[in-house]
């Protein structure tokens, strides 16, 4: 099943990182390349690594040059998706668009508003399929098998999300007590230049950001958490550390009761044993992102801290790939009719 796509946002590191998985995608071919500011460019000038595109022309990201292929991607800050995948979809009702920014993972207006402003856009269907969307078992997979509308989710929520889904579900830890402490590597600030993300200010250094709750993506974790848990509470503290790429997230929570570390391996166990990106590691081995760099993997481990009476679980990811570009493939698959898989790797590059 052969599927044209556009990209808009192609100079960014998102849509960088999703060009690179859609060339190796058996089905994909790549049509329209678009970059707002920088029109006229070629690919070589700002993503000289992608070299079979190098040659290709940048194009303004206007409904003309997207809308006739058949899976649009917005790569695109938020706030910008918003008026022209209207557009978009007016033009042509029968493409995919898949939004990797902002504008349409979250369900209520009011929090777009606290946490984001601007005009709000409804909510698509969102791009985690691994996701625990009750506390029965179901995912969200099965709602992307029959979407023309997708919304990748933020990268920090991938790594959260996931790490605690399964304990909530299965009703070992508390909902109103969750803390989640992150290393970020750089590129999930984005490609704009700042002066704190400079390598004179970086290199060395670790600096925390977003602190006391204020940060964007801590509604979506709550609405991700809130569909297998009611009443979720989350204190979410996100810390740029010196590499690149990367997400290691370290999650805590109260344990239930007499809740043991058996029974919480058996509840990650049974909510991952079948996902072919998300792995709980063997006891004792500890997640890296040296581990998951350049794959659509989610590894973590967990264990029971006795004199915290908590649980505690790590998860790294690539926030490029599993956090961004990997869940939109993944999600596109689905909404294809293809193999889950097409086109992703769980190979990592370490070291």
């Amino acid at each position: 099943m052969t599927f044209s796509v556009a990209v808009a946002g192609a100079t960014g590191y998102a849509g960088a990182e999703l060009l690179r998985l859609l060339l190796a995608h058996p089905e994909a071919r790549i049509g329209a390349l678009a970059a707002h500011s920088n029109v006229g460019d070629t690919m070589a000038m700002h993503q000289p690594h992608l070299l079979p595109l190098a040659g290709r022309v940048l194009v303004d990201a206007t409904p003309q040059n997207l809308a006739h292929h058949d899976v649009i991607a917005l790569a695109l800050p938020h706030g910008a998706s918003g008026q022209i995948a209207a557009e978009l979809a007016a033009a042509n009702p029968d493409a995919i668009l898949i939004d990797l920014g902002a504008d349409h993972r979250l369900e209520s207006a009011a929090d777009w508003a606290q946490f984001y402003g601007g005009e709000y856009q409804s909510a698509w269907t969102y791009g985690l399929p691994e996701l625990l969307v009750s506390a029965q078992g179901t995912k969200q997979r099965d709602a992307l098998r029959a979407t023309k509308r997708i919304a990748v989710p933020g990268c920090n929520v991938t790594a959260v999300s996931l790490a605690l889904a399964p304990g909530l579900a299965a009703g070992l830890i508390a909902p109103t007590d969750l803390v989640a402490v992150l290393a970020n590597g750089y590129s999930g600030a984005g490609k704009q230049p700042k002066p704190h993300l400079l390598a004179a200010e970086a290199l060395g250094a670790a600096s925390p950001y977003a602190v006391g709750g204020v940060h964007r993506h801590i509604p979506e974790i709550e609405q991700n958490l809130n569909r297998v848990a009611p009443g979720i509470k989350i204190s979410f503290t996100p810390t740029l550390v010196p590499m690149s790429r990367g997400i290691l997230a370290t999650c805590s929570a109260p344990l239930i009761g007499d809740a043991t570390e058996q029974a919480a391996r058996q509840a990650w166990q049974d909510a991952y044993d079948d996902e072919p990106f998300v792995r709980l590691l063997p006891p004792g081995q500890w997640p890296t992102t040296a581990m998951t760099l350049g794959a659509n993997t989610a590894l973590m481990q967990l264990a029971v801290d006795q004199r915290a009476g908590r649980l505690v679980v790590v998860c790294a990811i690539d926030n490029l790939v599993k956090g961004t570009a990997g869940a939109a493939v993944q999600s596109l698959n689905l909404a294809l009719g293809l193999p889950e898989q097409t086109g992703l790797t769980t190979i990592g590059v370490a070291p």
